[in-house]
Formats: C-alpha cells, sequence, structure tokens
C-alpha cells in the first residue's frame, strides 16, 4: 500500500480520519450528557455499567482484531468496525430503558475497539516509519479535536433537543466514512497463515474482563479486600496462566510474545502503561477541582480543561511533522513527559480558575509533543507483518492503565477525603450547629459531603432558603468541606504526578531506531532481535 501515488493516501487517510473522528465525536459528545440521561432512563443504579460495558467490549475488540487485521487485511475490519458503531449508536438513540441502553453501547464499544485499533495500524499500511509520525500526529489531533467539540456541542444538544439526538446527529458522517473507505480503501492480501488462535482469543478475554471489571468496581461497588474484587482478580491470574501456555504453543497466536523480546515494545508499552495510569486517574477528578473547590458551575467547567485540548492538537500536529523531517522521536518523548509532569505539579499546587487553566495549558502541549512517540516507536521496531498485533498490545496496555490509574486514584481520594473532612467538620473553626433548631441543624448537615459541592444551583438556593443568621454558618461549612476537598485532591494530583516521574525514568530506557524509509524488515530491528530475542521479522 505503500506504493500508491500521495494523491490516492491523501483520500484514505481522510476516510481513516473521518471514521476515527465519527468514533471519537460520538464518545466526548456523551460525556456531558450521560448523567442526564441516565437519569431520564431511571437507571442511576447502574450509571457505572455503561460506563464499563463501552471499555470492556472495545478493550477487547482492540486487542483481537490487532492480529487478525494482519492476517486479513484493515478494509473489512474498518468497515465493520463503521457498519457496528453505527449500529449500536441508533440503537442506543432507540433505548426505552437502561438495560437495552447498556447493551447497545456495549455494540458501540465493540465498533469503537476494532476502529481504533485498525485505523492507527492502517496509517502504517500507508506509510513507512520515517512519514508516520505527521500523520501519527494528526490522528491524535482528531481525539483532541474531539474533546473539544463533543463535550460543549453535547451540553448543547441536551439542553436544546431530545437525547435520542445525541446517537444520530452524526451517522451521516459513518456513512460518508463506510462509502469512503469501501471505494477508495486498497484490499489487502492475505498473510502467510490464516488459522486463528480462538482458545488464545477466549483466554485472553476471560483475563481481560475481570481484570478490568475488578479495577472498575474495587473501591466503589466493592471493597479491595472483598471476595467478589479477590474473586475477579484471582480469575484474571488464572487465566491469564492458561493464556500464555496457549500461546507458547499456537502456530499463530492472537497476541505473539515473542514480541515483549523486544526492548522497545516492552518499554514503550509500559511507559503507556504508566502515563496512562498517572493520566486518566488525576485527570478525572479535575472537574471535582473545578466544580467542587473553586465553585464554577458545570456549564461553565468544560472550558478550563479546553485549553489542554486545543494546545494538545496543535503541538501532536507538529511532533509529527518534526519527527517526519528529523527522522527522530526519543527527543520528544524527553521533552514532552517532563512536561506533563510539570503541568502535574501545578495541578498539586493550584487554587484559582488560571492556576487550572495554566495546568491544562502546560500539560496539553507536554501530552502533544510526548503521546504520538510510543505508538511509532512500537510500529517501527518489528515487521510489518505483525504490525497490527503491536499496535492492538499498545492500545491493550494504555487502556488497563487508565482503568487501573482511576480505581487507585478513587482509592486515594476516598481513604483522604474521610480523613481531611472529619478533620474539617471537628476542628475549633469548623461551625457550631448545637444552638440551631435541630430541623434546620439537619438540613445543613445533608451537605456535609462533597458530593454536595458539586450541584452549585442547589447550594445557591439552600442558602437563600435560609435564616439571615444561619446563612454564615452554612457558608462557613461550605467553605470548610472546598478545603477539605481541595487538600484530597491535592494528594490524588501529587499521587498522578509521581507515576508520571516514573514514566519519564523509563524513556531514558527508551532505544530509539532509526526510522525506516519503507516497510520492508528493516535491519536493524533484526540486528535487535539477536539480542533481545527472536521477532517475526525472521519470518518475513
Amino acid at each position: 500500500m505503500e506504493n500508491l501515488s500521495d494523491k490516492r493516501k491523501l483520500t484514505i487517510m481522510i476516510a481513516i480520519m473521518a471514521a476515527m473522528l465519527f468514533a471519537a465525536i460520538n464518545q466526548t459528545i456523551t460525556s456531558t450528557a450521560m448523567p442526564r440521561i441516565i437519569s431520564i432512563l431511571d437507571g442511576m443504579d447502574y450509571y457505572t455499567w455503561t460506563i464499563n460495558i463501552y471499555l470492556l467490549t472495545s478493550t477487547i475488540a482492540t486487542v483481537l482484531v490487532g492480529k487478525l487485521s494482519d492476517m486479513f487485511g484493515r478494509k473489512p475490519f474498518l468497515l465493520a468496525g463503521i457498519l457496528l458503531f453505527m449500529i449500536g449508536a441508533f440503537l442506543t438513540g432507540t433505548s426505552d430503558n437502561v438495560y437495552q441502553f447498556i447493551i447497545y453501547r456495549g455494540i458501540q464499544g465493540i465498533g469503537a475497539g476494532i476502529i481504533q485499533s485498525t485505523a492507527f495500524t492502517a496509517v502504517g499500511d500507508l506509510f513507512p516509519p520515517r512519514e508516520r509520525g505527521k500523520w501519527m500526529g494528526l490522528m491524535t489531533a482528531v481525539f483532541g479535536f474531539s474533546s473539544v467539540l463533543g463535550p460543549t456541542l453535547g451540553g448543547y444538544l441536551i439542553d436544546h433537543l431530545d437525547w435520542h439526538w445525541l446517537f444520530w446527529i452524526f451517522l451521516p458522517l459513518g456513512v460518508v466514512a463506510f462509502v469512503m473507505i469501501m471505494a477508495l480503501f486498497p484490499k489487502a492480501q492475505r498473510g502467510n497463515s490464516t488459522s486463528i488462535d480462538y482458545l488464545g482469543s477466549l483466554f485472553m478475554t476471560t483475563t481481560i474482563v475481570p481484570l478490568l471489571l475488578a479495577f472498575s468496581w474495587a473501591g466503589t461497588e466493592y471493597d479491595w479486600g472483598s471476595s467478589q474484587i479477590l474473586g475477579l482478580l484471582a480469575a484474571t491470574v488464572v487465566s491469564l496462566v492458561i493464556f500464555l501456555f496457549v500461546e507458547t504453543k499456537a502456530k499463530n497466536p492472537i497476541l505473539p510474545l515473542h514480541l515483549f523480546k523486544n526492548s522497545v515494545v516492552t518499554v514503550s508499552n509500559l511507559i503507556g502503561f504508566i502515563m496512562n495510569f498517572g493520566m486518566m486517574g488525576a485527570m478525572i477528578y479535575l472537574s471535582f477541582f473545578v466544580q467542587g473547590v473553586l465553585g464554577i458551575s458545570a456549564t461553565y467547567a468544560g472550558y478550563v480543561t479546553m485549553p489542554m485540548s486545543i494546545v494538545m492538537v496543535v503541538a501532536s500536529a507538529l511532533t509529527g511533522q518534526m519527527i517526519a523531517k528529523k527522522g527522530k522521536y526519543k527527543r520528544f518523548a524527553l521533552i514532552g513527559v517532563p512536561i506533563m509532569v510539570a503541568g502535574m505539579v501545578i495541578m498539586v499546587f493550584m487554587n484559582s480558575v488560571p492556576m487550572a487553566v495554566l495546568s491544562m495549558i502546560v500539560f496539553g502541549l507536554g501530552l502533544g509533543l510526548g503521546m504520538p512517540v510510543f505508538s511509532l516507536a512500537t510500529q517501527n521496531a518489528v515487521s510489518h507483518t505483525e504490525l497490527g498485533a503491536v499496535t492492538a498490545s499498545t492500545q491493550l496496555f494504555r487502556n488497563l492503565g487508565g482503568t487501573i490509574g482511576i480505581a487507585v486514584m478513587g482509592t486515594v481520594m476516598s481513604n483522604n477525603l474521610t480523613k481531611h473532612l472529619k478533620e474539617a467538620l471537628t476542628s475549633p473553626s469548623a461551625p457550631d450547629f448545637s444552638q440551631l433548631d435541630p430541623t434546620v441543624a439537619q438540613q445543613l448537615t445533608a451537605f456535609a459531603n462533597p458530593q454536595a459541592l458539586m450541584n452549585k444551583p442547589l447550594l445557591e438556593q439552600t442558602q437563600a432558603s435560609l435564616p439571615a443568621d444561619v446563612q454564615p454558618l452554612f457558608i462557613q461549612m461550605i467553605d470548610s468541606i472546598r478545603d477539605a476537598l481541595g487538600q484530597t485532591l491535592s494528594t490524588v494530583f501529587l499521587t498522578g504526578t509521581i507515576v508520571m516521574f516514573v514514566a519519564f525514568i523509563l524513556v531514558f530506557f527508551l532505544k530509539e531506531l532509526p526510522l525506516r524509509s519503507s516497510n520492508k524488515a528493516p535491519e536493524a530491528s533484526a540486528e535487535d532481535s539477536v539480542n533481545t530475542g527472536k521477532l517475526a521479522v525472521d519470518k518475513a
């Protein structure tokens, strides 16, 4: 495919980016509207499932399709991914209850996982690593653009249209992407081996599902030491052992284990795991700080994080261009990752909107510089015949890092919040409700939790309804809770900073291989395989 004309490649890339935008915008557009949608469907008890099911199905699809696309080509999977996502999006909009909503979101997740895995791999089919950087940067920019447009558009649509339209409004974009790929994307020849590793696929699934569920539910649905969580983790370990054994015997393994003998693949995946662990685990709580501590309404909270996405779009696009020009990638990781660490350090000490915006700008700059590097490094380090498998492994480690990071940071937050709240409400400076009417005191203490801080209109309404002499006590209590939440989130951001710093240390161990100017088997990678283990390049 790399021998196609530049004009043909450009049109194919437009089709691929249209597919990526279709999947990404449909995900981000629901981020601000999801709580209201689930409330309308009367399914708040199942709210976490609407998120977890999408994560589960997309992660599994990403990994399984990676190897299959190496065997059968990218085109059928791109088309299948778009079609499944469209079907899932349409059905989700027809949901009458939360159970249907969860099932249909699962179908969407399968489609999204296929698109995500195959689209990035297709870029590797079209361009050699030396040219691939600029396109990887633009693909990352598509995600950034959807992060800017999606939440704002979703908030507007949920306020002015029926919620079903959030899932239907971009279906025409999916049709356009499907037709363009059908017409323009060339059909690739099948690989040498077409035997499918069904057993490996099964045990990979039974490894990933309980692992993601365990870390999604730990600390929220169940205690970390509960029989449910321990049982899920035990099932993960057993399935993982069986999976590793099966893969050593499989003729055509779904996830070739010899890939991890390559130091570039292993280090890049570890960095991706740790970066997403720290980044997602901390970023998920930024809205708690903006709304809960700073008291900004949900409508305007999105504008605080918007600079991060805008800066990331610009930085990732420019980084890709510079990588293509210089043929070097490690330097951008060495610059970008510490800038991300600096952005998180600012989060630890932020106490105002300007500082929050500054942290977002700094973090977005580092993200745009550093993140495109590791996918490119792994793809450049292996034979082109295993491009899909290695790309899928990158996505797997990032997804696992984000999921586990969110769970661990949630535990850090809950443990520290309990301590800080107790200190805030029992200190000498805490408000004294002993002289108040018991009914009024009970009304006030109902707000003695951080969740109440997220509902600014209710706080203002409650304050206005209180007698004039009670309002200062209410304000004092809310300020105490804000301080407690602020201290807690500083600890969360500090934890994320430490984790990100570990990722920065690992960057120094990333071996930089010259970016190939062709998709043919690289001599550098073959040489690396002698030192680190036998690579698939020997099979090519």
